[in-house]
């Protein structure tokens, strides 16, 4: 039986009540394990403190505690954003609004509630410090201190010594002095992530004064340079390779030394990935080895490149009269390709580091005879006590890791508003029934990538289960992140159930240049798998054509 709160969960506070499972839900789709918390967590939230309090400086440091700053929240074993927070954000920036930030994370969800204004809300010293910021994202044309953070990054995973050599106690300080680098590298995440909404606003504004909102989505579709979609144009590379040969074999090992790191639930150690489970990329590479050559994401993203180019050069056309205008959406297009690039290798940067941490904590597992889940029971200011007596911590673990796996049959509420209902009444994932969507009904997401495309729907839950993905189909899954990118090269389309206008999906299926809608809610129980669809990437609607 499942306690009513779990042992690491945090508690909300009143002044910041507001929610959301919406961008976390693909950050970290399953919940957390403690030491996965506890080790890399809590130096990257640190990260993300400084980001809110120096970057963008959307908040005074009263106003976030320093040790659960109230940026998200832990319930369940879940990760929440923190709604409130966030709504700060659109108060105090120049030029946006609470319910901006709304529709950026919630989309038309019927559980958000409305903003209620506080006197508190409004700071006239935030939002000159927050414009000055805005105009220097405004202005960038290159994030060069990207790249420096991708070497340092690269420099932690070429200096990982050989584990088997090193003690307990040694391993243990392998992850500890890991911790200062996330911090900081998850600090400039979240700068950048919060300049990758700016570009894409100002475009927005031109595209709806030009009477075609959705051309704001062609002007950023295909900017190239983006880390996230780089998996799957190297495993396309590998599935033209004949796998018995020499060349696929080196290919492959230099494909694990660069991209290891990535996988299913990759913000979790606990998470097997593609270094520790290279499985996960065989099954995936030798799913597109049936595609014809003319589908590779190469191809695709050529045709949308100059889909871009061409409404680029329209626009420009367009505004050569209105020299104001047209420099205003110079200055948004070349911004909204640096930062919207940037956030993908930001994400990256990260995520290898915090895989330093991982491979790390299954050494210290396997010598110890534990599971690597079990070891993840651990809190990490438990580590040291660990290592001292494994043994004795055996009862402890077991204990933990049964209470945690009961965390995986419970359906987290996606908006929790000021308290969240006691774990013993969470509904069960398979006791939620939703009704499903019938011919003719029109479901209405989030516009992610342009285009329109009709296919058979194909619900997949599981993204190391691809088989029912056949090129053509359109790809129904509950998150994405980059275990699922190789699942978007066949498909005709992406639909997710949750998702912002920065998620995952929408700048992979940009890249790869096929249409996408995210926040459709509850997409793959209302969606019957075997539907025939149309899926809308710019008006953000998916129309079920027949059962």
């Amino acid at each position: 039986m499942v306690a009513d709160r779990w042992f690491i969960d945090w508690d909300i506070n009143p002044r910041y009540p507001l929610l959301t499972r919406a961008n976390a839900g693909e950050v970290l789709p399953d919940p957390v394990s403690p030491l996965g918390w506890t080790l890399t967590w809590t130096p990257m939230l640190q990260g993300w403190r400084e980001a809110g309090l120096y970057d963008f400086a959307s908040m005074e440091p009263e106003e976030l505690s320093e040790t659960h700053p109230e940026v998200v929240c832990l319930v369940g074993g879940h990760l929440y954003i923190n709604g409130s927070s966030t709504r700060l954000f659109g108060v105090r920036g120049p030029g946006l609004t609470p319910e901006a930030i709304d529709q950026a994370y919630f989309g038309d969800h019927p559980d958000k509630p409305p903003y209620v204004p506080e006197p508190w809300h409004e700071n006239a010293t935030v939002s000159e410090r927050m414009g000055a910021w805005m105009q220097g994202v405004m202005t960038a044309t290159d994030l060069p201190e990207l790249r420096d953070d991708r070497e340092r990054s690269r420099a932690a995973r070429a200096s990982r010594p050989d584990l088997a050599t090193l003690t307990d106690d040694q391993l243990v300080a392998r992850a500890h002095e890991l911790a200062p680098l996330l911090r900081q590298l998850f600090r400039r995440h979240l700068a950048v992530t919060a300049g990758s909404s700016i570009g894409p606003g100002v475009l927005g504004a031109v595209a709806e004064a030009l009477g075609d909102p959705s051309l704001a989505l062609t002007l950023i579709t295909s900017v190239g340079d983006v880390d996230s979609a780089a998996p799957s144009r190297a495993m396309w590379e590998l599935s033209r390779l004949d796998p018995a040969s020499a060349e696929y074999r080196e290919g492959f090992a230099a494909f694990i030394r660069e991209f290891g790191s990535r996988g299913p639930n990759e913000w979790d150690i606990r998470s097997e990935v593609w270094e520790t489970k290279p499985a996960l990329v065989t099954v995936l590479v030798d799913r597109m080895r049936g595609a014809p050559d003319d589908e590779s994401p190469m191809a695709r993203n050529d045709v949308n490149a100059a889909a871009r180019e061409a409404a680029t050069a329209r626009v420009r056309e367009i505004l050569a009269g209105q020299p104001d205008t047209l420099a205003q959406f110079e200055m948004g297009l070349a911004s909204a390709h640096a930062y919207l690039a940037g956030r993908e290798r930001t994400k990256t940067n990260v995520i290898r580091v915090l895989h330093e941490v991982r491979i790390v904590v299954r050494e210290l597992a396997a010598r110890h005879d534990y599971t690597m889940s079990e070891v993840c029971m651990l809190l990490e200011d438990e580590l040291d006590a660990f290592v001292a007596g494994p043994d004795e911590f055996r009862p402890r673990l077991t204990a933990r890791e049964e209470q945690y796996l009961e965390l995986f049959e419970l359906e987290p509420p996606f908006i929790v508003d000021g308290a969240a209902p006691p774990l013993s009444q969470w509904p069960r994932k398979g006791d939620v029934v939703v009704e499903a969507a019938a011919p003719g009904d029109v479901l209405a997401g989030v516009p992610g990538a342009p285009g329109v495309a009709e296919g058979r729907a194909r619900v997949v839950l599981d993204p190391g289960d691809p088989f029912a993905l056949e090129p053509g189909d359109v790809l129904v899954a509950p998150i994405t992140d980059p275990a699922w990118t190789p699942l978007f090269v066949p498909a005709v389309a992406v639909v997710v159930n949750v998702g912002a206008v920065v998620s995952h999906a929408i700048i992979v299926s940009r890249e790869l240049g096929i249409p996408c809608v995210v926040s459709v809610t509850d997409a793959t129980r209302r969606i019957p798998d075997g539907a025939w669809v149309r899926v809308d990437g710019s008006t953000g609607t998916v129309t079920v054509l027949d059962g």
